[in-house]
């Protein structure tokens, strides 16, 4: 029953986002077409342009027929066409980048959270030492300076001046796509600069997270009790302490992700990453609204699906909140 109630949560907000992302073009000034007649500076026919328009799905059709007409062709995977690369269906070319960007972000993303988490854990438990005095801070500092900002720097520190790492896309000229190990070995390294932005960008939000949690966890009786029967202070300090203070930052992580998706957005811009950041930049600077209702409604449903995960690794991780859910009218 509480699977049922969450999907069908989760169902109303992605019927909202895909009325969102229908009405948001068409209340803009100008169209697709219109900006690709522009570009063809009037070589085009006035049949072309009307064949063009339905291409790309610009009709003069009522509002509630394109409604409809958008429903049913976005529930059966039809995106439309792009205009920046026209004629290539926007599913196509949000498939290729998406891959790129759930390498990217996804793993950075894990390292973060494990990495942030692990050293918030490890801050309270040895409260007011040296690492619990330097440590969280530090992070918390650096998580306050924009993505394209550190990212700005390190290109410029690591990959420009010292050479360490590449400065842009997501592999080498001269590297052939494929499972092949120089192209993942060039894969790896052309992602390593993007990860260690978005990771410094994102961990000091988990470690301090962890750390308050745990600084409250610790002082439970059932702490005190594990303490008193003498078990390893590291098995006290994960099985006990870590995995119970572990949990806000479970249930967080699917909104973060949100704006951790966002983030990795610009950072792939300025590394010329070949991923959903770079494809929106395309998108916007071409006017091809196809393209960004479908990169929209990519990340807005990840963020969803990303939630709705969330929500049954917290179940499992404590049974209490689906026992509270149920006995809830």
């Amino acid at each position: 029953m509480r699977i049922l109630r969450r999907l069908a949560l989760y169902a109303l907000a992605a019927w909202a986002s895909l009325s969102l992302n229908f009405l948001l073009p068409r209340l803009a000034p100008g169209d697709p077409a219109q900006a690709m007649v522009a570009r063809f500076q009037g070589q085009l026919s006035p049949e072309a342009v009307v064949a063009l328009r339905e291409a790309l799905g610009v009709t003069d059709a009522p509002l509630t027929t394109q409604y409809v007409d958008y429903l049913s062709r976005t529930l059966r995977g039809d995106l439309g066409v792009s205009a920046v690369y026209f004629p290539t269906p926007v599913s196509d070319l949000i498939v290729a980048a998406l891959g790129w960007t759930l390498i990217l972000t996804g793993t950075a993303v894990v390292i973060s959270f494990v990495l942030g988490s692990l050293l918030g854990a490890l801050a309270a438990w040895w409260r007011r030492g040296w690492f619990d005095s330097v440590a969280p801070p530090l992070f918390a500092l650096l998580g306050t300076f924009p993505f394209f900002w550190l990212a700005m720097l390190l290109l410029y520190g690591l990959a420009g001046h010292l050479g360490w790492f590449p400065q842009r896309h997501a592999y080498g000229e001269h590297v052939a796509p494929g499972w092949s190990l120089p192209f993942v070995v060039s894969a790896a390294r052309h992602a390593a600069l993007p990860a260690i932005t978005i990771v410094i960008g994102t961990i000091g939000g988990w470690m301090l997270a962890m750390r308050n949690n745990m600084i409250v966890v610790l002082r439970e009786d059932y702490v005190a009790l594990a303490n008193a029967k003498g078990l390893p202070p590291w098995q006290v300090m994960l099985r006990y302490a870590a995995r119970n203070a572990l949990l806000p930052n479970v249930t967080g992580f699917g909104m973060a992700l949100g704006f951790v998706l966002s983030g990795s957005l610009v950072t792939e811009v300025v590394f010329s990453y070949p991923g959903l950041g770079y494809l929106l930049l395309q998108a916007v600077q071409g006017q091809d609204y196809p393209l960004m209702q479908g990169l929209f409604l990519t990340i807005t449903f990840a963020v969803l699906a990303a939630n709705l995960l969330v929500d049954v690794v917290a179940t499992r991780l404590d049974p209490r909140i689906a026992d509270a859910v149920e006995r809830t009218p």
